[in-house]
């Protein structure tokens, strides 16, 4: 099978859907129909209840009228056939926050989703707070009881501005009937501008059943967020700092770019791939970067941090200049920031949120903009910038192959490193992954490589298991062409396990890859070194959980169990080849760690590799000459 290509980013909206005419008098649930549809909003997720009725009663009714091919069933799989309008209906509502995220990740859209009052808002928290942790832009609408019976302990009431507000980039609370619209337009314009996140709109009942006239325009007067925007914007690098910057860059001889989600999420990473290219800096890449730079280049040198590769940690330890972009020296990056990148002689910053410079580090150089436009000013003024970088990029090419990912590959055991590497053959790159929280997901962001952004979707700062099988349900959804990968742990898929039968009622080719190591082998990992073996409520190996069978019950056509160490490659094969839902539960080494690790408070040169990864010792000086042959192992 071949890879099918890797999405580009979207930087612009598609053609609006059809609208109303402007000065139509219609009721509030009509009027959110009208902006979604403003908005390009083509697919949103949701579960129904009684405070939020009226409004999906709208987009029926906004399907009704527009749908290309009225006599078909919307739910066939054929894009001809689907309202217009695509509302996906999820198990849970905890589902459709997450399926809003993975369609934002994967799109680079704003992700909508559809809840009512009460339970159905207050199963959102997790997916919007997630959000906001890893900066995505989505909306959440939820129905609210009627403003009269706020504050009244009404049947399905819950405070979901209180409760959203610390959770949330913004929170509204619409009251005011003739707000509604400008409300709405102004949610999509605060997740998706400046730093994105996700905002809440709240809309009591008797508001989406209130009769108004639609504007078509308008938005709510958000004068100190505007403003902030515009000086942002205007605050472009300019001549003298750039100038600051490459003479900083002159003096280093062992520079290095160390990038974020930020890249990603400003749709950054062909403006990075031609910085690195025009001035030979090398890369390294938090986890939520994966996929920024192509991971097979040269001079990418992966994930850095807790779990990152060992020569992408070695290389922050030996670099002299460090370029952070869209990256925030969170704490599973810097664990003790006072010994991160300790040789260092300055540190230069670029982020969208003025709040993140000097936060953890300080800035010898720092800009508050969009990460493309100052790649992209800098890309322009160093154009006539002519030093190379070849001693460093051998040396860097020494560690990559001294410290190279490794494990026991002799074992009889299924090892999930072996099962990633088999699957990487195949998709080479270019597909889509979703994943849970654990060992798997780290796992999946060593071994496997990433072609193009917007193809590694995890959940990082909030590490919410239960994310990855539906974020890669609103992946498959935002790029039907792709091929999509769940990579999950039994613990994980659990979480959020009904949502396996979302993928087969739409009928989604999404493969589920399961790796089963019969608990929750992080927190095992964890409790082995740092608890003296105590397995508190991390065995699972006693629970009756037939993940096979659960997944035939939801109509999975390909769903197996694979158990033998040479029956890898031909079903890994098999399972990425079946056209439609696949469902692959591998067995593997219970006892397989994650390495290399950064215990918790210790710097990279405490890292522990493992039994199969080369550790160095720290004997080479900084100020001596590195010689890319016998002092790959300086420090």
């Amino acid at each position: 099978m071949q890879p099918k290509k890797v999405p580009a980013p979207i930087t612009t909206a598609r053609p609006p859907l059809p609208r109303a005419d402007i000065g139509t008098v219609m009721s509030g649930a009509d009027i959110v129909v009208q902006v979604l549809a403003e908005q390009g909003v083509e697919t949103l997720f949701g579960y129904s209840g009684g405070a939020i009725l009226p409004t999906y009663d709208a987009i029926f009714r906004y399907n009704q009228a527009h749908r290309p091919n009225s006599g078909k069933d919307p739910m066939k799989s054929d894009p001809a056939n689907r309202d217009p309008m695509n509302l996906v209906v999820p198990a849970n509502e905890q589902g459709a926050g997450f399926m809003a995220a993975g369609y934002a990740r994967a799109s680079g859209k704003v992700g909508v989703f559809l809840v009512t009052s009460g339970p159905g808002a207050t199963n959102c928290v997790t997916p919007v707070r997630d959000c906001m942790a890893d900066s995505v832009p989505v909306v959440m609408i939820s129905g609210q009881v009627p403003v009269s019976n706020i504050g009244t302990d009404a049947f399905q009431e819950a405070p979901i501005a209180n409760i959203m507000g610390p959770c949330a980039k913004h929170v509204f609370l619409v009251v005011k009937p003739e707000l509604l619209e400008a409300t709405l337009r102004t949610a999509f314009e605060v997740a998706r501008t400046g730093r994105p996140g996700p905002v809440v709109v709240d809309i009591p009942k008797d508001i989406q059943n209130w009769l108004g006239m639609y504007q078509g325009e308008g938005s709510l007067p958000l004068r100190g967020y505007r403003r902030r925007l515009e000086a942002t914007a205007a605050a472009s690098l300019g001549d003298d700092q750039c100038g600051a910057f490459f003479d900083l860059l002159d003096k280093a001889e062992r520079p290095l770019l160390y990038v974020g989600g930020g890249i990603i999420n400003s749709n950054a990473s062909a403006a990075l791939r031609e910085f690195v290219d025009q001035f030979g800096v090398p890369v390294v890449t938090t986890l939520m970067g994966i996929g920024a730079v192509d991971t097979t280049h040269a001079l990418c040198m992966h994930m850095l941090g807790m779990h990152g590769t060992a020569y992408a940690n070695y290389t922050v330890e030996d670099c002299d200049l460090l370029i952070a972009v869209g990256a925030r020296f969170d704490d599973r990056v810097a664990g003790r920031a006072d010994l991160f990148s300790p040789n260092a002689k300055a540190i230069l910053h670029i982020d969208i949120d003025g709040a993140e410079i000097g936060k953890v580090k300080h800035a010898h150089w720092y800009h508050v903009g969009d990460a493309t436009d100052s790649l992209r000013k800098l890309i322009a003024h160093g154009k006539n910038f002519s030093k190379t970088f070849d001693r460093w990029h051998k040396h860097l090419a020494a560690l990559k192959t001294k410290h190279v990912l490794n494990y026991d590959r002799q074992s009889e055991l299924i090892q999930p490193y072996f099962v990633l590497e088999e699957l990487n053959k195949i998709i080479k790159g270019r597909a889509i992954v979703s994943t849970g929280v654990g060992q798997h997901q780290m796992w999946a962001a060593q071994y496997l490589d990433f072609a193009g952004p917007r193809t590694w979707l995890t959940s990082g700062s909030m590490g919410t298991m239960g994310f990855g099988l539906p974020a890669a349900i609103g992946a498959q959804f935002a790029q039907p062409d792709m091929l999509v990968f769940d990579i999950d742990g039994d613990g994980s898929l659990r979480m959020n396990l009904g949502e396996m039968e979302t993928v087969t009622t739409y009928n989604l080719p999404v493969k589920v890859l399961l790796m089963n190591n019969l608990g929750d082998g992080m927190v095992r990992q964890w409790q082995k070194t740092f608890f003296k073996h105590r397995f508190a409520a991390s065995d699972k190996s006693l629970h009756r959980k037939d993940f096979v069978r659960a997944a035939e019950a939801d109509g999975f056509g390909y769903a197996k169990r694979l158990d033998k160490k040479a029956d890898v490659a031909k079903v890994l094969a098999d399972f990425v080849n079946f056209p439609g839902p696949a469902f692959l539960e591998v067995m593997i080494d219970q006892d397989a760690g994650v390495y290399p690790m950064v215990g918790p408070g210790a710097g990279y040169k405490q890292m522990i590799c493992g039994d199969y990864i080369v550790a160095r010792e720290n004997k080479v000086k900084v100020e001596d000459p590195i010689d890319p042959v016998s002092s790959s192992d300086m420090f």
